[in-house]
């Protein structure tokens, strides 16, 4: 087993910039620690982390995705505070700040892990493997899942080796009881705009108000097979799709020079979603490899996650939902009128030796303080994500909680005073 000591001292020897001992990704922590996590300050330490991993499970219930939670400060998370200051008003770093952590206290007043029985039916209709030729792939009865910890994952929005982080020891198998994170169930609500970040790579849903329902990281096109440009519409939505591979429409892989049907399934081509565009062959679709949506490219269409593309389609409307490819260059912030937002300063956040239970207490006297829409009631179990339902043109939920709470709340050409440090 590795020392822990000595990878610390040769990794000052290298000069390697790793955080505090008790935060580098080699050493272990569990969903206690998560639950315990508070913010001092600062940037999310670097590696892996409770406090990443609780971060991301809060930005992923506000509707503001991070991708796959998997407590790994990187690109998809940064992308996601960038996202949430965007749609909250507050200066546009992608930093973790004391803003930032005493908005998403408004979705933290219940845990954000829980305890999850592996059932025989997570463990039924598995795939041994998904090969990567298509005429191979068309063969197959089903795209399925290729073990547990993939299906659990998607499930609970996690990367699947980060399932096996947390339960050390643990053998996946029907009957053990493991620690997951606790995201909320799809959002609702009526998306009739979409905007496509092509640089930023973020995908964000607004409704006839113009408020941001839900902002997604994606893999947008590739400089060979680039995405559309301008304005379109959506034309179809399909839940669990099978795929048709046409190498003279779409693309070629070598040794397939005929069309292929490939069956449905999350590890398909175009996942378990797509969300056809009124520009003919393109769509925005989920992904058989969430993890790898900052590095793949795609064949010109919009790759989400999963179990981001299902919370999509159930709020889009066929025909009434226009979907904008910006230019390069050209970002959200840019076009909704929020790149130069500020906003006065909040609370102070807690200390990091207040207790879990403070620390989740929302303050009455703050005003920014929200409750979590979806938060199941005191003493019950959170409900597990299920797959979206069509929408039914009203929004239950109601207006947005956050936009309601800083409608007014943000003074024109208010500047963020410097913020003074928390003292450990």
């Amino acid at each position: 087993m590795p020392n822990p000591v000595r990878s610390a001292l040769l990794a000052l020897a290298l000069g390697w910039a790793w955080p505090a001992l008790g935060q580098t990704p080699d050493l272990p922590f569990t969903a206690a620690d998560i639950e315990a996590a508070q913010y001092g300050g600062g940037a999310l330490p670097g590696g892996r982390s409770a406090l990443t991993a609780k971060v991301q499970l809060l930005l992923d219930r506000s509707g503001t995705s991070p991708g796959v939670i998997d407590g790994f400060k990187g690109g998809m998370s940064q992308s996601a505070i960038l996202a949430f200051e965007r749609r909250t008003g507050l200066p546009q770093d992608g930093i973790m700040d004391p803003h930032v952590w005493n908005l998403l206290q408004s979705f933290a007043v219940r845990p954000v892990t829980q305890s999850y029985t592996i059932t025989a039916e997570d463990a039924a209709g598995l795939a041994a493997s998904i090969p990567t030729d298509y005429a191979e792939k068309a063969l197959m009865p089903a795209m399925a899942h290729t073990s547990i910890a993939e299906r659990l994952g998607e499930r609970f929005h996690m990367d699947e080796k980060f399932i096996q982080f947390l339960n050390p020891g643990i053998d996946l198998v029907p009957g053990a009881t493991i620690q997951v994170m606790a995201p909320n169930p799809p959002l609702r609500g009526e998306v009739t705009r979409i905007i496509i970040d092509k640089d930023n790579r973020r995908v964000a849903g607004y409704n006839a108000r113009g408020e941001m329902l839900v902002d997604y990281p994606a893999t947008i096109g590739s400089s060979v097979t680039p995405s559309p440009q301008g304005a379109h519409n959506v034309r179809t939505v399909a839940i669990n799709p099978n795929y048709t591979y046409n190498p003279d429409v779409n693309f070629r892989q070598e040794g397939n020079d005929r069309p292929l049907v490939i069956p449905p399934g999350p590890n398909g081509p175009v996942g378990t979603v797509w969300i056809g565009l009124t520009k003919p062959t393109y769509g925005i679709h989920g992904t058989p490899t969430p993890s790898q949506l900052f590095h793949n490219q795609s064949m010109g269409c919009v790759r989400l996650t999963n179990w981001d593309a299902e919370e999509l389609a159930g709020m889009v409307r066929i025909g009434g939902t226009e979907v904008q490819f910006l230019d390069a260059g050209v970002s959200i912030a840019d076009v909704t009128g929020t790149a130069a937002a500020t906003t006065p300063p909040v609370a102070a956040i807690a200390l990091p030796e207040a207790s879990a239970a403070e620390a989740a207490t929302p303050d009455p006297a703050q005003p920014l303080a929200l409750p979590d829409p979806l938060a199941a009631p005191q003493g019950q179990a959170a409900p597990l994500p299920e797959a979206p339902a069509p929408a039914t043109g009203a929004d239950p939920l109601g207006p947005d909680p956050l936009s309601n709470a800083l409608t007014d709340a943000l003074p024109q050409g208010f500047v963020v005073p410097p913020l003074e440090p928390v003292q450990p």
